[in-house]
């Protein structure tokens, strides 16, 4: 959600906060603001819309000083409007905030605080942590912040300013947050991306801690524990600036798309062995779990949800157990059915999504093993969880997931392949055969890319001329089909539903009228008769199919066109089969002109509730 930087050091702070925010732009925003302590005073620039008119409004206001904070803010208390726009102040003007999360019991403190005396210019739940800190504060922000959210309900980061002192604070509380250690010089992020470009050493800061942060001094202790030093790991990152930066390509969501084969080679790197086993630490996935399970339960949110699905299906036919998919939302209010027999794998790409985070922890009260499905080392969820499974997708930077879902569907094919040789199951496909073809995905996936583009750019200039779309699947295709859905209307704003293609006669088909585009996704053979006859039944009511097939057979008599994709088995084809529909929506919204990286509000990770 909001993005948050933090500068300690000699240099000026200005260029280094308008540059990383908008290195954190992906998240989400609709204002942006930043803060710099100047000799005594905080100089204080912020605007509602997009960075560049931050940018502009500075290259006048000349703001000069070498500590610093910076805000992008995704709304939600109170509109997206300069007023409500991060840094926020106390009454003084001296003690400066920004924020990600939401306080949940800013009324009644709001309230206390109006009380005795203190007064508000925004709408934000924000403003009210200055004023708080304000209340304790008698010249050690440290102690002042640690005593003032000790009274903030809910979940938030902070970077926290005082004109009195030449350090900034930090807070982290079920929202991420790290600390990035240079020469002379210090750093405060939301993500490890942000700072890429100035080192790869950070602390990933846990739940409590509390950060004093000076140019040549970090300290990390409690604000729920005491006031003693805490030890946190230095981290490395094994990422580097080139990760986050577009290079050849116009759009983030564009070269993530073909760093796919990457992306799926990495994953199975070290673990697929030459003669087809699967290796798996026990940090990754214990070998007794595998074998006591007695049923699944993955959870996740967005495309998250969808590789879940893909994964329920593979759990399922190779293993003989009962698999639940549950958005995390739900999952987390149900009191589902869960115990120490059960293995709940919680799927996000940042590690840091709020409801699976909560799902997790709910999931561990009930006695049930966690495993983790992330792609940030160090997030939230790669910590907590009992085991982890890193897809190594590397830095993905647009909204609109890629890279990360076929990733996690390849780590999917791993999880299910290694409990059923712990179990001793025997799946219902030739194994061989199988390993083979996912050793070769990433060459196939190359193959779909450089063969689907032309025909999915011509498809995509029909699509662009309607306001809704329509995506049918069954069997392992539906989640794929639902996929294909999301991206389409998630970053070109077209109308898009997807649905089983069983459902047509109940309702659905009540849609459908002359012209209505129809993408049908059919790569699997046992229900290829029966999508046949569904794509004849939307042809009767003149829509416009377009199918996605490892086959022909008569469907180019029918279809407006058929994009084939290898044909590389069932269960492996529709991790092919999203390709040209993530091409699809690309190319859709690339049509019609759409911010394809940072669509309207959305933001990349959902941090919280």
């Amino acid at each position: 959600m909001c993005g948050i930087v933090g500068y300690v050091g000699k240099k000026e702070a200005v260029p280094f906060l308008i540059e990383r925010l908008n290195d954190l732009s992906y998240r989400g925003y609709d204002s942006a603001g930043i803060a710099v302590l100047n000799d005594g005073d905080i100089e204080v620039c912020k605007e509602p819309g997009k960075i560049k008119f931050l940018r502009e409004t500075l290259s006048s206001a000349h703001l000069e000083g070498i500590i610093g904070i910076g805000h992008t803010r995704w709304a939600t208390h109170g509109q997206p409007n300069k007023v409500n726009a991060h840094p926020h102040f106390d009454c003084t003007g001296r003690i400066g905030v920004v924020q990600n999360g939401i306080v949940e019991n800013y009324l009644t403190l709001k309230n206390e605080l109006i009380a005795a005396g203190h007064k508000f210019v925004s709408q934000t739940d924000t403003e009210i942590i200055p004023h708080l800190i304000e209340e304790y504060y008698d010249g050690d922000l440290l102690e002042a912040t640690r005593k003032a959210v000790r009274r903030l309900e809910g979940a938030f980061a902070l970077a926290i300013l005082s004109a009195d002192e030449e350090r900034l604070v930090a807070v982290r509380y079920n929202a991420p947050l790290i600390v990035g250690v240079g020469g002379g010089e210090n750093y405060v992020a939301s993500d490890i991306t942000a700072l890429l470009k100035d080192t790869n050493k950070v602390y990933v800061l846990e739940n409590g801690d509390i950060v004093s942060v000076e140019n040549n001094h970090i300290s990390i202790s409690s604000f729920l524990n005491g006031e003693q030093p805490v030890g946190r790991r230095l981290t490395i990152v094994s990422w580097d600036a080139a990760d986050v930066s577009k290079g050849k390509y116009d759009h983030y969501m564009l070269k993530e798309i073909h760093e796919q084969p990457r992306a799926i080679e990495n994953t199975l790197e070290g673990r697929l062995t030459e003669d087809g086993e699967i290796l798996l630490r026990t940090t990754e996935l214990p070998g007794e779990v595998l074998r006591r399970t007695s049923d699944v339960h993955v959870v996740a949110c967005g495309t998250a949800y969808h590789a879940g699905c893909y994964g329920k299906y593979l759990l399922e036919r190779f293993l003989g157990i009962p698999v639940n998919v549950d958005i995390a939302s739900e999952f987390r209010y149900r009191d589902p059915v869960v115990g120490p027999s059960s293995l709940v794998i919680l799927v996000s790409q940042s590690g840091e999504t709020a409801d699976t985070i909560a799902s997790l922890h709910a999931a561990k009260e009930k006695g049930a093993t966690t495993l983790g499905i992330v792609n940030v080392r160090g997030s939230t969820i790669a910590r907590d969880a009992d085991a982890v499974l890193h897809t190594k997708a590397g830095p993905e930077i647009a909204v609109a997931s890629t890279k990360a879902f076929t990733a996690q569907m390849t780590a999917f094919m791993l999880i299910a392949l290694k409990m059923a040789d712990e179990r001793g199951v025997e799946i219902p496909f030739a194994r061989d055969e199988l390993v083979s073809d996912l050793r070769e995905l990433p060459e196939l996936v190359q193959t779909t890319l450089e063969e689907t583009t032309p025909a999915v750019r011509e498809l995509a200039k029909v699509i662009a001329k309607h306001e809704h779309c329509y995506f049918l699947g069954r069997n392992i295709d539906e989640p794929i089909s639902r996929e294909g859905a999301l991206k389409l209307k998630e970053i070109s704003y077209v109308h898009a539903e997807a649905y089983p293609a069983g459902e047509l006669k109940h309702g659905t088909i009540a849609l459908i009228d002359e012209g209505t585009p129809v993408v049908a996704v059919m790569t699997q053979a046992g229900v290829f008769d029966k999508m046949i006859s569904n794509i004849q039944e939307v042809i009767a009511r003149r829509a416009r199919v377009s199918a996605v097939a490892t086959k022909t057979d008569g469907l180019d008599e029918m279809a407006s066109e058929v994009i084939t994709i290898p044909d590389v088995g069932e269960v492996l084809s529709p991790v092919l089969a999203v390709i040209p529909l993530q091409l699809l929506a690309y190319y859709t919204a690339l049509e019609l002109g759409c911010d394809i990286d940072q669509p309207r509000n959305l933001a990349k990770s959902v941090t919280v509730e």
